[in-house]
């Protein structure tokens, strides 16, 4: 009988301990790390480990992963720009303070004070995140 009890109370008190352990594990824990523009696909608004192929439009310097991005960035306004998630308000991904997820999504912010006080929860803010309604393509 002892054991049984013993047994259940280790169980009871495990749980929250297991609980929390795997708790950092979850989306809404992560924190975005900073990163350099030059290592940002800012087509596909994702981090890569090596620098990007410049591309440089009215003296500002953008980043694409390939041919294809690099020539979106040089004809559409649009795709060099991102909306701040936590203003909301449009940044120039040039100047803007880039963070990187875990995942590789980056995301561009008008302040450092809004890249820390913003936590990437789930995939619903990568898809806000996104200008373009193209699928995340890695070239």
């Amino acid at each position: 009988m002892k054991h049984l009890i013993l047994t259940l109370a280790l169980m009871v008190f495990s749980i929250p301990a297991f609980a929390q352990e795997h708790a950092g594990h979850h989306p809404a824990s992560m924190h975005l790390k900073p990163i350099q523009a030059e290592y940002v696909c800012m087509i596909n608004n994702r981090a890569f480990d090596k620098p990007q192929i410049p591309t440089e439009v009215d003296g500002k310097t953008y980043y694409g992963c390939c041919a294809m991005c690099k020539g979106k960035l040089e004809k559409s306004a649009a795709a060099r720009t991102a909306k701040d998630p936590v203003s909301g308000k449009d940044v120039d991904k040039a100047t803007a303070i880039i963070g990187a997820a875990e995942d590789g999504t980056v995301y561009y912010f008008e302040t450092e004070e809004n890249m820390h006080a913003f936590t990437p929860a789930s995939d619903d803010h990568h898809a806000e995140h996104n200008d373009e309604s193209m699928p995340d393509m890695q070239h």
